[in-house]
């Protein structure tokens, strides 16, 4: 569906007719996938998650018919053809094993980070390709609108070579209490989103740099709390990455200003816009091209958000390669080198130093 402008702010729903059992009733289940699920008119047959009253609860709101004892009871279930978990990544492989044995499940939606280490994410890549099975990456800031925009205004060539781009993040995010007994804290789950979305715009890095902070703001130990990292491409593009995920005190009566802004600079032209989730409002993008807009500054619109309107662009896209046989967009091929990049981003931090992609093995 193209605007006035021929683009293309959320993808088309070709394929809806697979049946879903989703793992986990927390906020992004139920808040995101759920919603985004019931507009775009695919199946839920069941839900499951470690507390079953919870998942009744969320069953009852969006009219899922079945609810299991447990996940694994889920996972059994005949009726369910993809897999849809929304669940803590020290929990979430052997879910996904489990998966991977049952006949009746076609295809998998993990969360990310996939896995807490890289070699777990390779092997889950490769012990689901030995199953057949279709596994995918909910990396869901690639089905932001302004995201997607920015990527046809790339692949157009409007703003000839890119030579600069950044994300710049004061905003907090929905920090789940399971991450309070990890040891990585806000590039594995925060930066995660940034950095797969600097590789779906402009490709394989060849370095980052990543240097951190602790963050007297957090209230729990942690290692990184603000990350910058800077990431080369082969094509000579620069990037930014900046997370502050406190974003400011937190006192009462304070005004905060959370946002998310990015930027891309090119020999022809300027894109720029912010992401609209801090704030609960649709994310922003306008541009100006010597090519294309004769150096005016213009700028697309749509009524849809990241959340949660994006998530049914990355159930479509499994589902509809689970229909059609084709690989998905979000294949976890493709999310094991964003776990590598993470990896890499971890190096540097403790090592503090450039660090190339080449040293991070992913075979």
């Amino acid at each position: 569906m193209t605007d006035a402008l021929g683009f293309s702010p959320d993808p088309q729903v070709r394929t809806n007719s697979l049946k879903i059992g989703c793992i986990g009733a927390g906020m992004i289940m139920a808040e995101c996938h759920l919603a985004a699920y019931k507009q775009a008119g695919f199946p839920v047959a069941a839900i499951a998650s470690r507390t079953k009253s919870r998942a009744e609860a969320v069953a009852s709101r969006w009219g899922i018919p079945k609810v299991h004892d447990t996940p694994e009871a889920l996972i059994a279930d005949p009726s369910v053809e993809i897999l849809d978990i929304a669940y803590p990544p020290d929990q979430q492989p052997g879910l996904i094993r489990a998966a991977l044995k049952q006949p009746h499940i076609k295809g998998i939606l993990a969360q990310k980070p996939l896995s807490l280490t890289l070699d777990e994410a390779i092997a889950l890549r490769n012990e689901a390709e030995a199953a057949g099975k279709v596994l995918s990456v909910n990396q869901n800031m690639r089905y932001d609108q302004s995201m997607r925009v920015l990527k046809q205004i790339l692949d157009r060539g409007d703003l000839g070579e890119v030579v600069f781009a950044q994300i710049d993040m004061h905003a907090i995010p929905h920090w789940q209490d399971f991450l309070k007994g990890y040891d990585r804290l806000t590039l594995a789950n925060m930066s995660v989103h940034h950095l797969d979305v600097l590789r779906f715009l402009f490709g394989d890095p060849t370095e980052i740099t990543t240097q951190t902070r602790t963050d007297p703001r957090t209230a729990f130990d942690h290692k990184d709390g603000i990350t910058v990292s800077t990431l080369r491409f082969p094509s000579g593009v620069l990037a930014v990455s900046l997370e502050d995920v406190w974003s400011g005190p937190r006192a009462e009566g304070y005004d905060n200003d959370q946002h998310i802004s990015w930027r891309v600079d090119g020999t022809e032209g300027v894109a720029k816009g912010t992401i609209g989730w801090p704030t609960g409002a649709a994310s922003t993008l306008s541009y100006a091209s010597r090519k294309t807009t004769g150096g005016k500054w213009v700028e697309p619109k749509w009524e849809t958000m990241w959340f949660p309107h994006a998530f049914i662009g990355v159930m479509e896209q499994l589902q509809h390669a689970i229909a059609t046989k084709t690989a998905p967009a979000l294949s976890v091929a493709d999310n094991v080198k964003t776990v590598a990049l993470i990896e890499a981003g971890y190096r540097s931090m403790a090592e503090g130093r450039t660090v190339k992609l080449s040293e991070i093995s992913t075979n």
